[in-house]
């Protein structure tokens, strides 16, 4: 049989798009006031994001332990499976990969790869999708991983927040950076680079946020010929709508694929509300 691909639940895929692909995704559980719920299953963002601002709730994330992983990986292996390539969240922001690297090593790591894509969302999405395509047509575990990697290095995830606030609390971002978001009241545009969430830009209001954010998908998308986008929101589809709308209008017969979804509880609870993201993936060969 051929190799199974498994990712994580922060890749925010649509449902119907990780089925098709015979994707299986592993849970990251959120904590609100000590309570245990898993991403996707037991959680909504919007649930989150109420407990982040108005029940003032203690929120915290925490990874799948190893042991998870290593349920799944022989689950895969045990009914057929060829072998297993992992893709998760960048080592950066997580300890996912950590937890499915140790798994890895108990499994068997000649049957095992894990793959960093050094990013989160469709910044994760894309380069499962890319591994399970290339799992589907026969690859073997080397062509699969590889498969991966090369995706996640084509693929570029900028956002906006409302305010740094919860990515400083997380410690995802520098107290430098969030003073810098906070100063006179600018809006901060972000990006993850080299695994790490680092501030990319300010603009004053947020109709200029989702201006900027076509703007830098566009510059992502340089000269490829074919290229795939993925817009996240937050309860705010008639945004992620005109973001879509603009980005297909500047990116033409360029644009292949357009994905449109709610970014998830994980991110929900670093990030805050009011975020709009775009995930930009340049296909191979283009």
């Amino acid at each position: 049989m051929s190799v199974a691909v498994v990712t994580d639940s922060t890749a925010y895929l649509p449902a119907d798009l990780a089925q098709r692909h015979h994707l299986t995704v592993v849970p990251l559980t959120v904590l609100v006031d000590g309570v245990e719920r898993r991403e996707g299953l037991d959680l909504t963002p919007t649930e989150v994001a109420r407990a982040l601002t108005v029940r003032r709730s203690a929120v915290s994330t925490s990874r799948p332990a190893p042991e998870q992983f290593a349920e799944t990986y022989r689950r895969l292996l045990g009914t057929g499976s060829s072998g297993v390539v992992s893709v998760h969240l960048s080592a950066g922001l997580s300890g996912t990969v950590a937890a499915a690297e140790l798994a890895a090593r108990q499994t068997g790591p000649d049957r095992v790869a894990v793959v960093d894509s050094g990013s989160t969302g469709m910044g994760l999405g894309f380069p499962a999708l890319a591994a399970a395509t290339v799992a589907a047509g026969g690859g073997d575990l080397a062509e699969v991983s590889a498969a991966a990697t090369a995706a996640a290095a084509r693929t570029r995830t900028f956002f906006y927040v409302d305010t740094l606030e919860h990515l400083r609390r997380g410690g995802r971002i520098t107290a430098a950076s969030a003073l810098l978001g906070t100063a006179l009241a600018v809006k901060p545009i972000l990006h993850v680079q080299d695994g790490h969430i680092v501030l990319r830009d300010k603009v004053r209001t947020a109709a200029r946020a989702l201006a900027k954010l076509v703007d830098l998908a566009c510059l992502a998308a340089g000269d490829a010929s074919r290229v795939d986008v993925a817009v996240h929101h937050l309860d705010d589809p008639d945004r992620a709508a005109a973001l879509c709308a603009e980005l297909t209008s500047r990116l033409g017969d360029r644009l292949q694929d357009v994905h449109v979804a709610q970014i998830g509880a994980v991110v929900t609870a670093h990030a805050g509300p009011g975020l709009l993201s775009v995930v930009v993936h340049r296909r191979a060969g283009s």
